[in-house]
């Protein structure tokens, strides 16, 4: 009976002893289980904000601004007025520009696209830099009227009379906001009420044999021209340009 009952107490001893080893261990393992990072259920991904145009694809953080539709017809409009309907985009014209229209465009301050007088440049560099001396009509000497005598002739077929008073005479006034490629622009640089004649190119710019440095293009705004600048004249309604080919 004794035996039965140290058993007994035995048994229960060694019990306890497993249960509080194992309380013990799943205690540690709680311990590191708690200690390791947990992951976050609810993970949300971060979208870079994009823009699509007609472009391309462009961040928000750099976005660009939007051409509107009414910028867009303006710019196309704008370009049409340098192009004929059958020619290719005028940027395109750079490209298969002559050296003549890149020499010009630089003298005149203007784009190559609007130098498509050919036969006028192909005048002007014939008689550029010839000295100026009065009454000279030669390709070596050669005073104002001479000169816008050459370039009529040659370039529209137009017959003018020798002196720079005679020409304006005979010419047809308009007025500055009506100057185009070939008319006349007269000045009073002395004595009479007109003394010396140009022929007008564009962007303000005319070409003259000057008493200074010869055959050369000027502006109308310089301080030496504008306050002498009597008036403009055309010759012909109707101008015939001599063609190239």
């Amino acid at each position: 009976m004794k035996i039965n009952c140290l058993l007994a107490g035995l048994l229960c001893v060694l019990v306890m002893t497993s249960c509080s080893s194992v309380r013990k261990l799943s205690d540690k393992d709680s311990s590191v289980t708690t200690t390791m990072p947990k992951k976050p259920r609810n993970t949300q991904r971060e979208f870079l904000d994009m823009e699509v145009t007609a472009g391309g694809m462009v961040a928000s953080s750099s976005k660009r601004p939007v051409v509107s539709h009414q910028k867009a017809e303006k710019s196309a409009a704008t370009a049409a007025l340098y192009t004929k309907p059958d020619e290719k985009p005028a940027s395109t014209h750079i490209e298969s520009a002559s050296m003549l229209q890149l020499k010009y465009a630089v003298a005149m301050e203007a784009s190559v696209e609007l130098l498509t007088n050919i036969a006028l440049l192909q005048v002007i560099d014939k008689w550029w830099g010839t000295k100026y001396c009065l009454g000279g009509n030669t390709d070596s000497c050669i005073d104002c009227s001479g000169f816008t005598q050459a370039v009529l002739k040659e370039v529209y077929r137009q017959s003018l009379p020798r002196t720079a008073q005679e020409q304006y005479d005979m010419s047809e006034k308009i007025g500055l906001e009506e100057l185009r490629e070939g008319d006349l622009v007269f000045f009073n640089t002395g004595g009479r009420d007109i003394s010396h004649v140009g022929v007008y190119l564009l962007n303000n710019k005319f070409v003259h044999a000057a008493t200074s440095g010869g055959v050369m293009i000027s502006d109308l705004n310089d301080a030496y021209w504008q306050p002498r600048f009597r008036g403009a004249g055309r010759v012909s309604m109707n101008y015939e340009v001599r063609s190239t080919k």
